[in-house]
This record gives structure tokens, C-alpha cells and sequence, in this order.
């Protein structure tokens, strides 16, 4: 018996098994929890309903705050329900990686990419999502050049596929000194993290490979040797980079996923492009559109230019509150399906 099970182990499918089995495992869990949810806000509702009906036969205008308050709770609930179950595409539950390029500018652009890489981040720990750094390129004087990282946890990328484009800042630049008002911008990408339940076809013809030292942080270790990973998808002529695992294998294996997660995002891409065509309608080019401003000068305000969603808490969007953003995107996506 020891044996055979020894002989499963070595089977070439049994670790892709067993990881499937781990993704349906979770895939149920989060349907449970969505379930468990639905529940304990049917049981609340009932319980408000209780406490309306007593207050209303004994008179008792003492629980109106109390119930006030817990009828708001309740909708904010319910509205963040909702907002789950308009994540239905096949690839919103998915893991997602996120990457983040400043625009022409130097030091203020650059600059610019660190705050909303510091924005995302912040989201993510918000709402239990782990991240986990990919790749990242320092700027010259402040910043960042680029950087990737991976967003993990159930419907990351359904949440956060509504933040790929361009934003665009403007403000009083720190770097002026004659106090200049400036306008930045940075790109933002986003893809589902693509497993091995997918299938892409990546034949390993087309990849070039080459190696190089990491120049992040990371120990000795990683700074002395060829650790870091580029591989360039000559077809397509997608080109992903990883450096922040210890080791070269580690690094590769990250590197091709999330090369297959860039090929599996541009065929969903060409296939709504397609079928925009065949409805006569102008494909909007996501990487280059301008998607929300972001102004600190003269006035206060956020405002996405897709939904006309709008604030004046700059700082609270930049510390990571970005739902409304988020949910005004997913209910405008659905009224236009």
C-alpha cells in the first residue's frame, strides 16, 4: 500500500491534481461564505423588523437611533453583497497582478507611481488580500520606474479590473521649487493571475530567456548572483521580468506566470474587440484612456471619467478607499451589458 501511494506521489499529474483540488476547495469555501453572509444579514433583517414592531406597540422612541443605525449598517451590508454578485465572469475570482508604469515626467512621475502603488497596496490589506512583490525598479532620485506585484485572494481581480488605465495627477510638485503646479500620469494594468486549471499555449521556441543580478533589496545572496528572470514572448513580443524570489527557478516559475496571465488577457481582449467590430461599435483602447484625476490644487477632488463618480477625500482615496470607484465601475459595466 506504502508502495503505490509512493508511486501516486511520483505521478506527473498528482501535484497538478492535488492543485486542483486545493482551487476547488477554496472555490467552495467562498461560496459557503457568500451563503453564511446572505444568511446572517436575513437573520439581522428579521431581528430589525422584531425590534420596529416593539418599538412601535410600546412607543418607545429611545430605539429609534439605535434602530436608524442598524438599518444603515444593514444596507451598507447589503450593497457590499451586491457587489460581489456582479463578479460573475469566469476570471473575477482569479488572483491579480497588477503593474504600474509612470509616464514621461522624471522625478514627478516617478513619484507618482509610488503613491499609487502605496494607494493599491493599502486597498489590498484593507479588504484581507495579500500582496506579494514581483518585480520592482527604483526611480532615480524618488519613486519608482515600475512594479509589479500580485494580489491574492478571491475576486481580486474582479475588484480590481476596474483600475487598468491611465491616471492622472495634479498637484503643487514637492520637487519644484518654485512651488509649479504639475501634471502626472501613470499607467496601471491589470491581470488575472492565470493557474494551471487555464490552459496557454506557451511552446518554449518562442521564449527568450536571459538572466540577470537583482538590484532590489534581498540580501547578498540574491544582489551577487544571476537570480532575476526575463523572458520575452517573441510572437507577441510580451516581455516579464522577476527578481524578488531567492532563487532563479523560483523567479522563473513567477516570471511564466505571469506571462501566462499577459497571453490569456490579451486574447480576452481580442475577442472583445471582436465582437465590439462585429457590433459596430468604437473598441476603446484601455491603456491608453485616461480613467480618473486625482487633483490636490487647486481644489480637492477624485473623479473617474468613465462613471462620473466623484469626492473631495483626496487623502482618504490615496490611504486606499477606493470602493466607490469600484462599485460605481461594476454597476455601470452591468447597465451597459
Amino acid at each position: 500500500m506504502i508502495a503505490n501511494f509512493e508511486e501516486k506521489m511520483t505521478a506527473p499529474d498528482f501535484w497538478d491534481d492535488n492543485d486542483r483540488a486545493q482551487s476547488t476547495i477554496a472555490e467552495l469555501n467562498a461560496v459557503k461564505s457568500v451563503v453564511d453572509q446572505y444568511e446572517r444579514m436575513a437573520s439581522e433583517r428579521e431581528d430589525l423588523q422584531t425590534m420596529l414592531e416593539l418599538a412601535e406597540e410600546e412607543d418607545d422612541e429611545s430605539l429609534e437611533a439605535d434602530i436608524t443605525k442598524s438599518v444603515k449598517g444593514l444596507v451598507s451590508k447589503v450593497n457590499e453583497f451586491e457587489l460581489q454578485l456582479l463578479l460573475n465572469e469566469p476570471y473575477d475570482k482569479l488572483n491579480a497582478i497588477l503593474e504600474l508604469h509612470p509616464g514621461a515626467g522624471g522625478t514627478e512621475s516617478q513619484d507618482w507611481g509610488q503613491m499609487l502603488y502605496r494607494m493599491y497596496t493599502r486597498w489590498a490589506e484593507k479588504h484581507g488580500f495579500k500582496v506579494e512583490l514581483l518585480d520592482y525598479l527604483a526611480g532615480d532620485e524618488a519613486g519608482i520606474k515600475s512594479v509589479t506585484i500580485s494580489v491574492k485572494g478571491y475576486n481580486a481581480y474582479g475588484y480590481l479590473k476596474s483600475e487598468k488605465g491611465v491616471h492622472r495627477l495634479v498637484r503643487i510638485s514637492p520637487f519644484d521649487a518654485s512651488g509649479r503646479r504639475h501634471t502626472s500620469f501613470a499607467s496601471c494594468d491589470i491581470m488575472p493571475e492565470i493557474d494551471d486549471t487555464i490552459e496557454i499555449d506557451i511552446r518554449s521556441e518562442d521564449l527568450k530567456v536571459d538572466t540577470y543580478r537583482a538590484s532590489g533589496a534581498g540580501g547578498q545572496h540574491i544582489n551577487k548572483t544571476e537570480s532575476a528572470i526575463r523572458i520575452t514572448h517573441v510572437p507577441s513580443g510580451i516581455v516579464v521580468s522577476c527578481q524578488t524570489q531567492r532563487s532563479q527557478i523560483q523567479n522563473r516559475e513567477r516570471a511564466m506566470q505571469m506571462l501566462r496571465s499577459k497571453l490569456y488577457e490579451r486574447k480576452i481582449e481580442e475577442q472583445q474587440k471582436h465582437l465590439a467590430e462585429i457590433r459596430g461599435e468604437q473598441s476603446e483602447i484601455a491603456w491608453g484612456s485616461q480613467i480618473r484625476s486625482y487633483v490636490f490644487h487647486p481644489y480637492s477632488m477624485v473623479k473617474d471619467h468613465r462613471t462620473s463618480v466623484e469626492t473631495g477625500n483626496v487623502g482618504a482615496v490615496m490611504d486606499g478607499d477606493l470602493d466607490l470607484f469600484i462599485d460605481g465601475y461594476l454597476r455601470n459595466k452591468i447597465r451597459h451589458e
